[in-house]
Parts: structure tokens; C-alpha cells; sequence
């Protein structure tokens, strides 16, 4: 039986979550019953803002790369890497969402990093996996809400994202303030940053940047890509062996490139006359073609003319032969001709050109690549050589662009306007600009000269009285109360007659260091000058410390600067005559310093608008003991037979100063000097060679990580080879201007008045030089 529920009584209260009457709550015994009042709501300008939520999705990189592209590249003149692309689609699709492209959220984010990356003095290329791009990516992180970027974000004032060893590897700027914030910064604001960059740095010598060999990037050229990568790995003194054979692939690969960008070596597409060439006759062929024949390509085809392309090797049988990529083959030099004549030098260690005909040996030795005499890649007979000359060089603005000394003649645009080389910005991203920087502040009036002395030896008397007759022609005088200051003077070595530290008598270590304060003493007679401009000191082999195993001996390139145990009392003087001359209140112009770099090093003005590369070396007398001794032609010879006019049309092309063929030539030229003819001779064989020491190890030792400072390619602006065994000159050859100073004191193992001096006086206005002697 079941029993009823009794009914509960209804509560006059309602229940109240409120606890109960208690000394530590202080609240009533009897519940408090609740009025309906309305809720106070905040006025809508006070009111919070609810945060939208952004549904996060997966970006892939090549759906953002067209937006990417537009922005980075034709916009802000930067090129983005795949693991940058990678990053920031990752970025956008976890911030941005799904309206990443309808509501224009992915164009601001890609805005404000590539402002920001240039703001803190990021490369043109940008490198995802950097420090300070992965910084800049956690700074806007920070500053997003519901996918778009807070307008009161402090973002765009920062100017560096990193505090890391890589924000120094990186080109600094001055520090900027900031017009506005992150969110308001546009192409306005950086224009005007720039603007004021430019008026805070009114002096020339301000962008002035002295590059040595051991802060030079690496750029590796890309056979299959056709364009040079940065390389990630440090460079190392005890390398893989492996890298001594990439440093002669990275010279043939440059050089190879170079030439099949040659319109001489292209074949024609619209029109046939554009593939005429003019033989030795003067006659026009329109047949003919240059195509480069590798050397593997030679087996079966005995009897055919070819044109190889390779580097000249002494072959372990002691016979000279040309190497490639591809196999080795033995040379017959017998009846070649050397392109143009008593014009070049040709030596082992080179990559030249050889027109020529194979011919095989019919089995009297293995043709196979391998070989069975133990020489490996060589090829069976020999290739008998008609012809042989340098590759054709290539300007500065074919390879970099730019608006000086253009080939009007070539179809094609710059190659590598994009790469930064140095590490001073690119042509196409910041060659306008710097050029406009240029020609604002090289005036008549302001400094453009750079003065440029070799083989200053201390421990010679009269090589200081040469100096300060060097120094006196731009000091304040009588005449001049104000000079105008040169920009930077190079004094390089060898700055001792005898090797040091290698057990000569009069040339220990005491004895160096006083030779260097004997040179402060001479600087300290010319304070004004010496505030009012930058010192740069370049070794030589007698310099320490190489010097110290080598003997005076070829020491392995790039060497670095005489240490600051034997130069530290210049640096003082150059300091005590910055508080003469500019005192203690604030400069008008960049006070005077001293820079001690390494053999061979840079010097580069203005970016990329102009570049001076610098090396102390002995090479005419190195080419005179290495080169090749061709036959003279024997009395009645028909050099018309010979068929080498592709070389010769090479040469032509690139406009080079030839002499012309004796069969149009109505008048015999009057003889050129001997000092004229080895000045042109050096000049055309290191540039075309595009490299600074093109010989074997075995000749002039190299660091192999740091092959790459030597080459010369893209062309610089102007070349310094100080060479005491050659005369001075200033030669000019395909934009380029090379100088040789030589012996800073002329009176120097003569009979002559002592103090007169001889330097090289060049302008970066008009990229010319002049050899001066005073005295």
C-alpha cells in the first residue's frame, strides 16, 4: 500500500544563493529580495570592443605568391626565399584567417614586413630563416587583432628584431625616428625617413665602407638555377678537400656564363645579320656560328675545328693541356697564334679560348674518359691550337645595370641586378637612389678624390721624405688655406723592405713597431689632413705575420692586416688630431679615421654605385716567369690560312682596342713603348680573366673558403694593382679603371733628389685617375 506524499508548504522566501547571517560576511539574517532595475550600460564610445575571432586555415605558400610577389618584389624591390614564403603563409593563415584575401588582410601584413625588414637594414634577399625576420614576425604577432594590425602597435618604431650575432652581419643604418606608428607607416613615411637619412649624412666620407676579404659574403653560382646563392657555411681555413676542386668549377662556371650571355656566342633567331662576323680579311661571313665544344664531345670527330673553352693545366707527363668540366685534352701549340699579339698574357692556371682542330691518335693510346695511363678525364691525341685568347670581358652595367657606359649594341638587360655582392645593396633595389645621393653631394667643392701610395717601406729614409711630400700636396698651405680634402688615402705595403719576423738582421719585431711609430711621427706633422680624412693600410708579403713562415715568399690570399700591437700609437695620433681639429663640441663632417684591412680588400662609395677593389701583389713579374712562349711567325707565313676568327670577333664585340688586320691596314702603326704594352697586357688579362689570381696553387697559394674575395666579377669600377716590378699607369678598359702606383718614392735605388714621390690620384666623379709625382 502506498502511502500519500504529504504536500511541502510554499516558502514566503525564494531560495537565496547569498549565505546565510555570519560576523565574517556581514550580511543580513533575512535574504535581501531582488529588484528588477534595468542594467547600466557604458555610453558606445566607452563601451569594450568584443575581439573577433578568426577561424585559423592552412595557407599554401604558392597561393600566396602572386600577392607576395607584387608586394615584395615590384613594390619594395625585395625577393623572398621559399622558407620565407613558407613563414608567412604560415603567419597569415594563423592570423588572417579565411578573409585573408577577400578583406585585403594578407596585402598589410606583407606591407609591414617588408617595411619593417627594411627599416632595420635587411639584404634584398630575405632569408626566412633569419633571426631578424622571425623577429619581425613575433613583433606583429603582438600587434594583430582579428586579423588585421592594431593602429596603436609601436612596431614600425623599432629598428632593429634581433639582438642576436646575425643583426651585426647585417648592413646598419642610422637610427630613424619614427613619424608615426605601425599601423599609419606607408611608402610616404619611408620616403621621408630616407630623405632624412640622406640630410643627416651631408659628407661624402659618410658612405664611405671599407670591406675586407674576411667580411666579403659568398655568392655561389648555380649552374642549374642560373643565378648566385648566398652560402650558408663559414668559411674555414682547414676546408674538405672537395672545396679546393669547387674553387676552380666556380671560376669556370662564372666565366662560362659569362660568355654564353655574349651575343657572339648566341645563335640568331630573327635575323641572319646579326650572326655575321668578320674574319681576318675583313670579308663578312654570315655562316659562321661560335659554340663552345666541350672536350668529352672531341672523341670520333678527328679532323673537325672546334672551339674549347677550358683552363690551361700542365698535365702530370709535363705536357700543356686544356682541362673542363668534362675531360683533359694535350694542346699542340706548334703553329698557335696568340689573340691579339704581345696584347695578353697566357699562363697555366688561366681559362682561355683555343680554335683548333683534333686529332687522334688512331690507338696509340686509350681514348676513353679514364684513361688506362693513370691520368684521369684525359682524352686520346691532341688538339692542334690555331688560335688562343682571353675570354671576352663584360662590362659593369651588362651584369649589374645602371646608367653608365651602357652597351647600346647588346639586346640583352642586366643578369644580376638583383644579387648584392657586397653586402651594400643591390642595383636594381637601391642604385637609383644612390645615385641620386651622388650627384647631390660630389660637388666641385666637396671631397671626391681618393689618393692611392704603394710600397711605402718604413725602414727607408727617403720613403718618409716622399710621404711627407705626399701629405704636403693636400695640407693647408699659403697658397691653399682650403684644399680640398681627399675622401681616403690608401698607403699599402709592403711597409718593409726586408721580410720581418723571419730572422733578417734589422727585421724583428722591435724594430717593425718602430718603423710604425716613425710613420705616426710623420702623420702627426699634418693634423688637419689627416682629421679631415680616412687612412686605409694594405699589407704586403714583408708585412706580419705572415711573414714570419713565408720569408717574403707568396703567403696564402687573403691575408689579413698588420696586427694593432705594431700600429697602435697611429691610432692615437689620428685621435689626438680629431680633439685639435674638431675640439670638444660636435663635428661639421665625419672626424678623420684609420682603417687597417686585409690584402686584397674593397672599397666601396655610395652602395653600389661605385667599388674599388684593392690587392698588393707582384704580378707582372709572376706572368712574365709562368707564361707561355709562343713561335715567332716564320718570314713569309699567310696568317690569312689561319683560321682564327672567331677569337678575333670575340674581341671585337666587346670592343676591345685591337690592332687592325695587316691586310686593311694602309700605314704601319708607330711602336708602342714597353711600359704601355705590359700596362695593357695586365690589364686585359686580369679582367677578362675575371679574377685577381689566376694561377695554380702551386704558384700563388689561396685560402680555399675565401677564393671568392679575389674574383672580379661582377666587374668593380676601378682596380689598384700595386705592383712594384711594373711601371705606374692608369689604364681604362671596359669601364673599368686600373691603377698601378707604383714605388711611392721615386728617387728610391736612383741617383735622383731625394723626396720626390709618385702616387695615383683617382675621382669617383668621373671614374678616372691620373699618376702624379711631386717633388
Amino acid at each position: 500500500m502506498a502511502t500519500a506524499r504529504r504536500p511541502e508548504k510554499p516558502s514566503a522566501v525564494p531560495a537565496n544563493p547569498i549565505p546565510s547571517s555570519s560576523p565574517a560576511f556581514g550580511t543580513p539574517v533575512h535574504p535581501i529580495h531582488p529588484r528588477r532595475t534595468a542594467p547600466i550600460r557604458a555610453p558606445p564610445a566607452l563601451a569594450p570592443k568584443s575581439k573577433s575571432t578568426v577561424l585559423p586555415i592552412l595557407l599554401p605558400p604558392a597561393t600566396l605568391r602572386p600577392l607576395a610577389f607584387r608586394t615584395f618584389t615590384k613594390k619594395h624591390n625585395l625577393t623572398l626565399t621559399s622558407a620565407a614564403l613558407q613563414a608567412l603563409a604560415t603567419f597569415i593563415g594563423k592570423h588572417c584567417g579565411s578573409g585573408w584575401r577577400e578583406e585585403g588582410l594578407a596585402e598589410k601584413v606583407l606591407e609591414e614586413v617588408a617595411k619593417s625588414w627594411k627599416k632595420c637594414g635587411g639584404q634584398v634577399i630575405v632569408e626566412g630563416d633569419r633571426d631578424v625576420f622571425k623577429g619581425i614576425l613575433r613583433a606583429l604577432e603582438g600587434a594583430m587583432e582579428g586579423g588585421r594590425v592594431s593602429q596603436g602597435s609601436s612596431l614600425g618604431k623599432q629598428s632593429s628584431f634581433s639582438a642576436g650575432p646575425e643583426q651585426n652581419a647585417l648592413p646598419t643604418r642610422p637610427a630613424l625616428d619614427a613619424a608615426s606608428g605601425f599601423g599609419a607607416s606607408s611608402l610616404e613615411v619611408q620616403d621621408k625617413d630616407q630623405d632624412d637619412e640622406e640630410g643627416l649624412l651631408k659628407d661624402p666620407r659618410e658612405w664611405i665602407r671599407v670591406i675586407g676579404a674576411f667580411e666579403q659574403p659568398k655568392q655561389i653560382y648555380n649552374v642549374s638555377q642560373r643565378h648566385f646563392e648566398k652560402s650558408a657555411s663559414k668559411p674555414s681555413l682547414f676546408p674538405s678537400p672537395s672545396h679546393k676542386t669547387e674553387l676552380f668549377r666556380q671560376r669556370y662556371h662564372i666565366v662560362h656564363q659569362r660568355i654564353l650571355r655574349n651575343e657572339t656566342f648566341q645563335t640568331p633567331t630573327f635575323s641572319t645579320a646579326r650572326s655575321a662576323t668578320r674574319d681576318r680579311t675583313g670579308s663578312i661571313a654570315t655562316s659562321q656560328t661560335n659554340a663552345i665544344t666541350p672536350i668529352a664531345n672531341l672523341l670520333g670527330r678527328t679532323g673537325s675545328t672546334h672551339l674549347l673553352l677550358g683552363m690551361l693545366v700542365v698535365a702530370p707527363t709535363g705536357a700543356l693541356s686544356l682541362s673542363d668540366l668534362t675531360g683533359t685534352i694535350a694542346l699542340d701549340m706548334q703553329h698557335a697564334r696568340p689573340i691579339p699579339e704581345n696584347g695578353a698574357y697566357f699562363a697555366p692556371g688561366m681559362i682561355v679560348l683555343v680554335d683548333g682542330s683534333y686529332e687522334d691518335d688512331h690507338g696509340a693510346s686509350s681514348s676513353n674518359l679514364g684513361g688506362t695511363g693513370g691520368i684521369g678525364g684525359t682524352i686520346g691525341g691532341r688538339f692542334l691550337a690555331f688560335s688562343i685568347g682571353h675570354p671576352p670581358c663584360e662590362r659593369r652595367t651588362a651584369t649589374l645595370g645602371g646608367t653608365g657606359d651602357l652597351d647600346k649594341s647588346s639586346l640583352q638587360g642586366p643578369a644580376f641586378g638583383w644579387t648584392d655582392f657586397l653586402g651594400v645593396g643591390s642595383q636594381r633595389a637601391t642604385g637609383s637612389r644612390m645615385a641620386r645621393i651622388a650627384a647631390n653631394l660630389l660637388t666641385s667643392t666637396a671631397p671626391h678624390n681618393i689618393v692611392i701610395a704603394s710600397d711605402l717601406h718604413l725602414d727607408t729614409p727617403s720613403t718618409l721624405t716622399a710621404l711627407r711630400t705626399l701629405l704636403r700636396t693636400y695640407s693647408p698651405s699659403a697658397a691653399t688655406p682650403n684644399p680640398v680634402y681627399p675622401l681616403a688615402i690608401i698607403l699599402m705595403g709592403n711597409f718593409s723592405s726586408k721580410a720581418t719576423l723571419a730572422g733578417v738582421p734589422g727585421a724583428g719585431s722591435i724594430e717593425y713597431k718602430e718603423h710604425f711609430d716613425a710613420l705616426a711621427s710623420v702623420l702627426s706633422e699634418f693634423q688637419p689632413l689627416i682629421a679631415h680624412t680616412s687612412l686605409v693600410f694594405v699589407p704586403g708579403d714583408n708585412d706580419a705575420w705572415p711573414s714570419a713562415f713565408s720569408a717574403g715568399a707568396a703567403a696564402p690570399l687573403p691575408r689579413k692586416p698588420v696586427p694593432s700591437l705594431f700600429t697602435n700609437r697611429i691610432r692615437r695620433v689620428v685621435a689626438e688630431a680629431n680633439r685639435e681639429v674638431w675640439g670638444s663640441g660636435r663635428a661639421r663632417g665625419k672626424e678623420g679615421e684609420v682603417v687597417w684591412t686585409s690584402n686584397p680588400s674593397r672599397l666601396s662609395w655610395f652602395g653600389v654605385k661605385g667599388e674599388m677593389a684593392i690587392l698588393r701583389d707582384d704580378l707582372a713579374g709572376r706572368l712574365h716567369r709562368t707564361s707561355i712562349r709562343f713561335p715567332k711567325p716564320q718570314p713569309g707565313e699567310d696568317d690569312d690560312e689561319m683560321p682564327f676568327a672567331p677569337i678575333h670577333d670575340v674581341n671585337e664585340a666587346m670592343d676591345i682596342d685591337l690592332p687592325p688586320p695587316q691586310a686593311v691596314q694602309p700605314h704601319p702603326e708607330p711602336p708602342v713603348d714597353t711600359d704601355t704594352q705590359t700596362a695593357r697586357a695586365l690589364t686585359r688579362t686580369i679582367l677578362s680573366q675575371s679574377h685577381l689570381s689566376p694561377f695554380p696553387l702551386s704558384a700563388r697559394p689561396l685560402h680555399w673558403d675565401l677564393a671568392h674575395s679575389l674574383g672580379l666579377y661582377p666587374l668593380p669600377t676601378s682596380l689598384v694593382l700595386a705592383d712594384a716590378e711594373a711601371p705606374a699607369f692608369v689604364v681604362k678598359y671596359c669601364g673599368c679603371t686600373v691603377m698601378n702606383p707604383g714605388p711611392v718614392d721615386v728617387s728610391r735605388g736612383t741617383k735622383g733628389r731625394e723626396g720626390r714621390s709618385r702616387w695615383v690620384e683617382f675621382d669617383v666623379r668621373t671614374n678616372s685617375g691620373v699618376v702624379r709625382n711631386e717633388g
